[in-house]
């Protein structure tokens, strides 16, 4: 039996449930177009072809602070998402419960064949979170946030967290020499959860990283040109023009 199909039926109720609550009133995003974690939800949604209404979090007043924002996540952080009762926080957990629920519907991004190939999707995923995100995250921070709010960039912070990177990519150069994505030979959360950093460092110094590795210059390419990530980089669009009016 297919693993997924063996998955499903510990909770086939609940799905069915998720996937009608979607149908007849939609998701609700509580976050902001440019932080990477919404982008992250964002782009899960759209490979989806899911319905949501996006709700901005004003994180230059404070917003995530205040009393009506911490009752959805009592940490203070975007995005929060929220699916009738239930409310979400955590991106990653977030993208993976979106596409549990809708495993049939647009882009598979799971990899459950079988218990081997969820552990491998599994731990691809922890690698982005664990290895690849904190030095990605920095040099983001530094060389593209920074900047928009008046900062200086911090150059020796990004030499050491490129130097850092490097050692990363020269691990992905020699895993995608053996597969087209992450994983395993198709596009998954594993991928799709790099994409927000990536993004936003393509436009940086830290560009050179990606390019001077065939493979991971290959991977990047890819992508990042998938049309779902292109919708979650138009803000105007796909972000505030999915606010209720």
């Amino acid at each position: 039996m297919d693993w997924t199909k063996k998955v499903s039926r510990f909770m086939p109720n609940w799905k069915r449930e998720a996937e009608v609550r979607n149908l007849v009133t939609g998701y609700k995003v509580y976050g902001n177009p440019f932080s990477t974690s919404t982008r992250r939800v964002l782009a899960v949604l759209l490979e989806k072809g899911l319905s949501y209404e996006s709700i901005t979090v004003d994180l230059k007043s404070g917003e995530h602070k205040t009393e009506s924002f911490l009752s959805l996540n009592p940490f203070g952080q975007i995005p929060v998402f929220v699916d009738g009762n239930i409310k979400l926080h955590e991106s990653r957990a977030i993208t993976q419960y979106i596409a549990y629920v809708h495993s049939t519907r647009g882009t598979q991004l799971l990899y459950l064949q079988s218990h081997e190939t969820m552990a491998i999707l599994t731990v691809w995923m922890e690698i982005e979170a664990r290895q690849f995100d904190p030095f990605a995250s920095k040099l983001t921070w530094e060389q593209a946030i920074k900047p928009i709010y008046g900062l200086e960039t911090d150059q020796e912070v990004v030499r050491e967290n490129e130097a850092r990177l490097e050692k990363v990519l020269d691990v992905y150069e020699k895993r995608l020499g053996k597969y087209r994505f992450l994983a395993c030979n198709t596009f998954t959360l594993a991928d799709l959860h790099h994409l927000p950093n990536i993004q936003y460092l393509l436009g940086t110094p830290t560009k050179r990283l990606f390019e001077d590795r065939p493979k991971v210059r290959k991977w990047v390419g890819e992508i990042t040109s998938r049309d779902a990530w292109k919708m979650a980089c138009d803000h105007e669009k796909y972000w505030f023009g999915k606010q209720t009016k």
